[in-house]
């Protein structure tokens, strides 16, 4: 009854649109005021303090930071550029270069909507320059955006660390090749499509001309820091020389240096707005965070988690088939729910339940993560749609129209990922700690 107790309130204060970190405080306390059970106030109240007092949890505001910077910076426009060299005359060979520039930012920012909007401010006009349906191009990078939350280093798989106490260093392996898989996925339909519909040969060919005019070696020298910056993230988590967390401090500061005194696109003084910007974008999902550890252990005092566990394992005898309707009803919660609160609301719960039919739970978040961030793309609150229509100047149902296709694309890699587990985990098992 008080497990029970819980889910109601928490879900009626979603519903008249309570916050959600409010939602889970005032379910936490229901129990406890209502039903006896749940721990006490003083004990809620300590939850709180203990999950916002973390050190890996620096590690999300650190990344947002950093995200904000290299998207000021232009760096997004350097990769973009190296990448054009070598695919731009290829049968759609632009819309895959924008594909694989997010991919590549993706691992230096952490996030969906940073990688959409730095790659798109700079992508969306050239493609419409190039010739190519202005919806259509903003729905490229829509989609395209939310591989920034799969590939490492990910925010989301920080937050299914917090959450679960799963190894973040893992879970950064294991988003490496489905975040490629689905980049695959989509720049095939991207040349399915420019082949079917055409593309202005005659103008691509001159732009591009223009870009081998620079020659590769300068090219290259132009484009090494941006390069070079995921390849110090992730080489010094991946070798062990630091954290998840050091290595967010190490983004921000290299961001910083390659920005002032590399590129020269930004200043001092411009800083300060980057640091307000992105506090306001920590600023609500840090309260998520706190709350959750609180609502988090009244779940489990009331044995909430224990409930939810016996119900999936008594109703679903395999894990393929548990898989199946959670994939579905991630992907339908990632239309109405942002990706942070998501995770460190539903990782703790089902987890058990799906470790108990076999499930790893290194996959696990895998496959939670890329099913919501599809939702990043899709209506009615996709954050990238809204980026993205903002960007093309264009209504976000209209450019989710044309992005359809991507999604769809994007659900067969996630099928695909689900059911082959070594897809996400053969990096772990061979580097894994």
């Amino acid at each position: 009854m008080a497990a029970l107790l819980v889910f109601i309130v928490f879900l009626v204060g979603i519903a008249v649109s309570i916050p959600i970190a409010s939602s889970m405080i005032v379910g936490a306390l229901a129990p406890i005021l209502l039903a006896d059970s749940g721990g006490s106030i003083p004990q809620l109240i300590n939850n709180t303090f203990s999950g916002a007092n973390s050190t890996p949890i620096l590690a999300v505001p650190l990344f947002i930071l950093g995200g904000v910077i290299m998207s000021e910076g232009g760096i997004s426009k350097r990769l973009f550029n190296f990448f054009a060299y070598f695919m731009g005359h290829f049968p759609g060979g632009i819309p895959c270069t924008v594909i694989v520039t997010c991919l590549f930012y993706g691992a230096i920012s952490g996030s969906g909507p940073a990688t959409t909007a730095a790659v798109g401010s700079m992508t969306i006009p050239f493609m419409v320059a190039l010739g190519y349906d202005r919806q259509w191009s903003a729905g490229v990078v829509a989609v395209a955006g939310g591989l920034g939350v799969v590939i490492p280093p990910s925010i989301p798989f920080v937050l299914y660390s917090l959450a679960t106490g799963v190894s973040t260093g893992n879970l950064f392996l294991a988003g490496v090749l489905p975040g490629i898989l689905i980049g695959v996925f989509l720049m095939i339909w991207a040349v399915i499509y420019c082949v079917r519909k055409g593309e202005d040969k005659q103008k691509i060919h001159a732009k591009m001309d223009e870009l081998k005019a620079m020659g590769l070696g300068r090219l290259f020298i132009d484009s090494f820091p941006a390069l070079l910056c995921p390849l110090i993230i992730l080489g010094g988590i991946y070798t062990g020389m630091f954290t998840p967390t050091e290595a967010a401090c190490i983004s921000v500061f290299y961001a910083i240096l390659v920005s002032l005194f590399v590129y020269r696109s930004i200043k001092v003084k411009d800083l300060i707005p980057m640091l307000a910007s992105s506090v306001k974008t920590y600023g609500g999902l840090a309260f998520v965070l706190a709350f959750a550890t609180a609502f988090g252990r009244v779940l489990s005092l009331t044995r909430a988690t224990k409930v939810i566990e016996d119900f999936i394992v008594t109703n679903f005898s395999t894990a393929w088939s548990a898989l199946t309707v959670l994939v579905i009803i991630f992907l339908l919660l990632g239309m109405v729910m942002d990706t942070g609160p998501a995770i460190v609301i539903l990782a703790p719960v089902l987890l058990p339940a799906v470790q108990a039919l076999g499930v790893d739970e290194v996959h696990f978040g895998v496959i939670l993560v890329c099913c919501l961030s599809i939702g990043l793309a899709t209506p009615p609150f996709g954050l990238d749609l809204f980026v993205a229509g903002n960007l093309s100047e264009e209504p976000p149902m209209s450019v989710a129209k044309k992005a359809v296709p991507f999604m769809i694309a994007f659900v067969l890699a996630l099928f695909l990922i689900t059911y082959v587990e070594p897809v996400s985990l053969v990096l772990v098992d061979l580097f894994g700690a």
